[in-house]
């Protein structure tokens, strides 16, 4: 059954895919090259950053569960945009993810041979997550943003690490900013002033692991974000949705530890 059929029975929908995620269809369909088959739903669904819409989350009854890039990267940003911190026009998203991020479809690029022992950039010209970041960014400042985003892939299952760069328009404290923003939220952790998170430390985690660097205490800041691509960047986060939903304990189901060694 489709999401409209579902709802029409007065089933609550928590989709995983990128169907509702864009609320312009005909950017959705320019990215993914198809045509919508329920855009009349497009415009209820809450899209599903607890961060961000833990209050639209509770009352609806469609969620769009973000995407794993969008996630790490949102999150790592989110502090500096909502404060007016940063110049809008050239955000930076340089990310990283293991080779499940592509999904388990048949692929020559992502058997072990191919992407073991190699490390690569793709879709420079242009991320499908892009427009969904790009939305969520522009939520976020207010107003327009340029963001330049370049996803690799790297040799190993699971894993996203995002490194986020932005000019800061003044002098602030960002680990009180970032300690703040996040300290009621328990699946973002902000590690200890010069931190450098590590994917293993979030693998199976519901967790986002950021840290925040102003090099040689200069104008550009510096925000290293990691998630499980996996757990906070898809099953994980659709859990917590539907924790929320039903007005369960928001960390029902996810309280296990990252997965070490």
């Amino acid at each position: 059954a489709g999401a409209g059929e579902l709802l029409e029975k007065g089933v609550k929908v928590i989709d995983l895919g990128a169907d509702f995620r864009i609320k312009e269809i005909s950017v959705w369909e320019q990215w993914y090259g198809m045509q919508h088959t329920t855009p009349e739903l497009v415009a209820e669904a809450v899209y599903g950053l607890p961060e961000v819409n833990r209050d639209e989350i509770k009352q609806a009854r469609l969620i769009a569960c973000p995407g794993c890039y969008p996630t790490a990267v949102q999150l790592g940003f989110m502090p500096l945009l909502e404060n007016g911190l940063i110049e809008t026009g050239r955000l930076i998203a340089d990310t990283k993810s293991g080779v499940s991020g592509a999904g388990r479809k048949a692929n020559v690029g992502t058997l072990l041979c191919e992407s073991s022992e190699n490390f690569k950039a793709y879709a420079v010209a242009g991320h499908r997550h892009l427009p969904e970041i790009s939305q969520g960014l522009v939520q976020m400042a207010g107003g327009d943003i340029g963001l330049t985003f370049v996803p690799h892939l790297v040799p190993m299952i699971r894993g996203i690490h995002a490194t986020l760069y932005a000019t800061l328009k003044g002098d602030v404290d960002l680990q009180s900013l970032y300690e703040q923003r996040y300290q009621n939220e328990g699946f973002v952790d902000v590690m200890p002033a010069g931190s450098h998170p590590e994917t293993r430390s979030v693998k199976g985690a519901n967790q986002c692991r950021i840290a925040i660097h102003r090099p040689q205490g200069g104008d550009t800041v510096v925000v290293l974000s990691v998630i499980d691509n996996l757990v906070k960047g898809a099953a994980g986060q659709a859990v917590q949705n539907m924790n929320i939903m039903f007005a369960l304990d928001e960390a029902a189901g996810l309280d296990g530890i990252a997965l070490l060694p």
